[in-house]
């Protein structure tokens, strides 16, 4: 009988809530001379693996930026892959949720997309409502979009005048804290649109390792910086 190799590291209350800028998938099938739709292939199989790895060490939260608003500027053929790739995942998902135990909620506009992808994200969201792991996953998603989403939200409730906690209630993240740490692969030193609203006091980690190639000792080195800030939240 094989036992389940421990986690290199584990996590408290102090991480709850990681965020990743999934980057560098067209890059990575670059070097190899492949299209970038290879690219995202790969990347969906990272993914995979570090969503798991993240429970394993503890981490409850997580939040993955899988289709920005900006990402329909990209070949039409890049952009049928990626959503290809989500409909096998919502599948697989769904398959698996019992071992899994994960939550999907998606977050931004899904107005725009085959009304097939919606009824699927729909149901598979309604299902897993009561999983004990939380994956948001950003689709169709942008931070400024997000912010007027929920003020016009809030004006058409009839309010003249808000406060911080209103907006917060009315983001598509008011289920779950904000994010303790955000994650951006690919060498890129921005957010890019991500979270704008819920990021005010993140942790950022940058790093230049390609999406595809992103390992879960990787992941241990990101906790383990996590862990060695003091995070002050504008005091002392």
């Amino acid at each position: 009988m094989f036992l389940k190799k421990k986690p290199a590291v584990t996590v408290d209350a102090r991480l709850k809530h990681i965020a990743f800028i999934m980057d560098g998938n067209g890059r990575w099938a670059k070097k190899r001379s492949m299209p970038r739709e290879y690219g995202h292939i790969s990347g969906a199989k990272t993914f995979k693996t570090i969503i798991r790895y993240c429970g394993d060490i503890g981490i409850r939260m997580i939040t993955v930026y899988a289709f920005s608003t900006e990402n329909w500027k990209r070949p039409k053929e890049e952009v049928d892959a990626i959503l290809k790739l989500l409909s096998d995942y919502i599948d697989d998902a769904e398959a698996s949720m019992d071992e899994n135990n994960i939550r999907l909620v998606f977050l931004g506009d899904k107005s725009i997309f085959p009304p097939e992808l919606r009824d699927k994200i729909d149901h598979v969201e309604n299902i897993s409502k009561d999983k004990e792991l939380l994956l948001n996953i950003a689709l169709n998603y942008g931070g400024r979009a997000e912010i007027t989403h929920a003020c016009n939200t809030l004006m058409a409730s009839g309010r003249t005048s808000v406060c911080e906690e209103d907006l917060s209630a009315a983001m598509y993240t008011s289920h779950c804290p904000d994010p303790d740490l955000i994650v951006r692969t690919g060498g890129d030193k921005r957010i890019s649109n991500f979270l704008l609203w819920q990021a005010a006091y993140a942790e950022l980690y940058f790093t230049d390792t390609l999406w595809p190639d992103l390992k879960p000792a990787e992941i241990d080195k990101i906790v383990a910086d996590f862990y060695g800030r003091k995070r002050r939240f504008g005091g002392i």
